[in-house]
């Protein structure tokens, strides 16, 4: 059974950056699958942008093309294999031109498969869920600060403030070889957000929740969002993409 939608993705070069290396899409495939991506790149020098683009590229191509999924497990693995492989093209594009040395991506995927969702993430992009009259998140942030809340030597209320707290553990691009924390989980037709660090960092997870629930359609909720974190500084590049089920009313 499909499972019927609507969505909406943009990208914001915030009010500091010079250019935009973030990049945002929600496609569906022939089968009626979803997938969800944002990548925040990572070089400077249109590097980022690179990266990012080729991350993209490579997802969206292999899904439009992707028979039907005859179990999550496949779902899950078809998923990682196709971001070893976007790592891998980034990493030797890195490695066969100088001018693209150092450059990487995170990334985050949210693979929607009727009662399924996969999620992978690399990096410090986000996932969450709204569900229960609640933003969830989803993914844990691979920096350095969040290493050291988990491991008890800061509190949270110091991860903001830390003078390392931009420091990232993982991305995409940066090695040949890559780790990644990618789960399935039940699907039972929450609404969904992937966002680059540019959003959550200039507005609040109350905020966020505020505007995805009292917003009516999917452009305006994500419009919204990139609105007031530019209102609240724009210290980044900005990506959101959102998916939401339709409900009976909404099906006209």
């Amino acid at each position: 059974m499909r499972v019927k939608g609507r969505f909406a993705y943009r990208i914001d070069i915030g009010r500091v950056r010079v250019s935009n290396e973030d990049q945002a899409t929600v496609i569906t495939n022939s089968e009626g699958d979803i997938l969800m991506l944002v990548c925040d790149g990572m070089g400077g020098h249109n590097k980022g942008d690179f990266a990012s683009r080729t991350a993209i590229s490579i997802l969206s191509e292999a899904f439009k093309n992707k028979p039907k999924f005859f179990h999550p497990f496949f779902a899950k693995r078809w998923l990682s294999n196709q971001i070893r492989y976007a790592n891998s093209e980034i990493y030797n594009a890195a490695f066969a031109n100088e001018a693209y040395k150092d450059m990487g991506t995170t990334l985050v995927a949210a693979l929607i498969i009727e009662d399924r969702i996969i999620v992978a993430n690399i990096g410090d992009s986000r996932a969450y869920a709204i569900r229960h009259n609640a933003l969830e998140r989803l993914t844990e942030d691979q920096t350095y600060v969040d290493y050291l809340y988990r491991t008890g030597k800061i509190t949270k209320e110091e991860i903001s403030t830390h003078p390392k707290r931009h420091v990232l553990m993982n991305a995409l691009g940066i090695y040949p070889s890559l780790t990644m924390d990618i789960k399935s989980i039940p699907y039972v037709g929450f609404s969904i957000m992937l966002c680059s660090d540019g959003l959550y960092n200039n507005i609040s997870e109350q905020e966020i929740h505020a505007i995805l629930t009292t917003e009516e359609r999917p452009e305006q909720k994500v419009e919204t969002l990139i609105k007031v974190a530019n209102l609240n500084g724009g210290s980044d590049n900005i990506a959101v993409a959102y998916w939401e089920v339709m409900r009976n009313d909404q099906n006209r």
